[in-house]
């Protein structure tokens, strides 16, 4: 997708495909980075690429999010979605072209 389609999209629509990408990619770091501008910061201090379990990492992250942000990005809404556009422009693979029978 361009950025056009991805502005296009509503914030939880961006954010659906940002955290599934990063989700199969295994990328807690995105996670991490998005969370240290949210009030769950604190949260995320302890985190280092130590981790021994990436996906159990990627899912507590999530959660702490969830939890922090009940869900909702308030005020800071404009950087969040131009973080999931931004990681859906550089992460996302472009879809395979569908066959026609």
């Amino acid at each position: 997708m361009n950025f056009e389609e991805l502005d296009a999209l509503s914030t939880p629509e961006l954010q659906s495909k940002a955290f599934a990408v990063a989700r199969e990619k295994g990328d807690w770091r995105f996670f991490v980075d998005l969370m240290r501008h949210t009030g769950a910061a604190k949260d995320t201090e302890d985190l280092t690429s130590d981790l021994a379990e990436v996906g159990n990492a990627v899912e507590e992250l999530v959660g702490m999010w969830r939890q922090a942000s009940a869900g909702t990005w308030g005020d800071i809404e404009p950087l969040a979605r131009a973080e999931f556009i931004d990681y859906l422009m550089k992460n996302a693979e472009e879809e395979p072209p569908r066959l026609v029978d």
